[in-house]
């Protein structure tokens, strides 16, 4: 009973420190991705003897961290062009809208036309895009602390290890602790890079498919899919819907609107269904049920931008449990086919 009472009164406490601290939580754990990430590609460059031999660790983490600003800065710079593009349009989408109910009308064949006047002023489509405007704002304002937290991370990197050895005088205690951060470390690194690579493909292929519709601000519409592809499950059919709707807005009829969903919906099935799973394969060993869960758990505490981190912060969370026998059986429950291979 005494146990249950501490469980539950640690679980209100984490809530709440989430809910209350995440101006300062998220932009650290964007951080600690950011980091996974260049560790990740430090690897890879290691692989080629040369560069292992010759080239010091410090530059190893500056030149990719350039690489990966660089981009961030370049698209930054052209979303906010695209964004300043649809916003100064979109009073022209607005007479689109009268177009759009007299075509349902005559497609169902159905007097509904009065009726969905009377409700017409309640969509709001620009609230949508001034909502996903201010989420992505905000990460582009949030972009110096990531990089100053992450800038530390990197600074504390050199001597995280003595700290760990001196920390845990312990041989047992620490290698398992080494060996809990290698797995988190390697999985989490993994699941960045190939989803980065999996949701570029998408976007790409989509922008080429948006600009031979005609669309406005295929550039926006594609970088828009490439992010929400992070969020899983759902972000796919968000990623299909969003610009499939700007269509109908924007030309007034459903021929667009159809060939948005034909298209990118396809990109989404053959991209999530086929070469997703190939290149992934099962390194998360996470269950469907618990992946909604995360993503609808992390979504009402911080968002959108929690939907994106669910993944990475639950793989954490499994790996760290999979390691203590007292929390053993969470993992093994939070597992998909209920086997732990940490």
């Amino acid at each position: 009973m005494k146990n249950a009472a501490y469980f539950f009164i640690t679980t209100i406490s984490i809530v709440i420190t989430l809910i209350y601290g995440k101006t300062l939580l998220i932009p650290f754990v964007f951080a600690l991705l950011l980091w996974f990430l260049v560790r990740k590609i430090r690897h890879l460059l290691d692989k080629v003897n040369v560069i292992k031999k010759y080239l010091p660790s410090w530059f190893k983490n500056l030149f990719p961290s350039l690489i990966i600003l660089s981009i961030f800065g370049f698209i930054s710079k052209i979303l906010l062009d695209n964004v300043n593009t649809i916003a100064k349009s979109y009073p022209l989408y607005e007479t689109n809208i009268e177009m759009i109910i007299i075509n349902i009308n005559q497609l169902f064949g159905i007097n509904i036309v009065e009726s969905l006047k009377a409700h017409a002023t309640d969509f709001d489509f620009g609230l949508i895009l001034k909502s996903i405007f201010k989420s992505l704002s905000d990460l582009l304002s949030n972009a110096f602390i990531i990089i100053i937290y992450a800038l530390f991370i990197f600074l504390e990197e050199v001597h995280f290890s003595n700290k760990l050895k001196a920390a845990f005088r312990e041989k047992d205690q620490y290698e398992n602790l080494s060996n809990i951060l290698g797995k988190i470390e390697s999985s989490i690194g993994n699941y960045i890079g190939l989803k980065t690579l999996v949701s570029l493909i998408t976007g790409v292929i989509s922008y080429i498919a948006l600009l031979f519709i005609g669309i406005d601000s295929p550039v926006f519409w594609a970088f828009l899919i490439f992010l929400l592809n992070y969020i899983p499950t759902i972000g796919s059919l968000i990623a299909t819907l969003f610009p499939a709707l700007f269509c109908l807005l924007q030309f007034g009829e459903f021929g667009p609107f159809l060939m948005v969903l034909l298209f990118v919906g396809s990109i989404q099935i053959i991209v999530g269904n086929i070469i997703e799973p190939k290149l992934m394969g099962n390194s998360l060993n996470i269950s469907s049920f618990v992946t909604i869960f995360a993503l609808s758990f992390w979504g009402a505490l911080w968002g959108v931008t929690g939907m994106l981190l669910s993944i990475p912060i639950t793989v954490i969370m499994v790996i760290i449990f999979a390691h203590f026998d007292n929390t053993k059986a969470i993992a093994i429950l939070l597992s998909e086919k209920g086997k732990i291979n940490y």
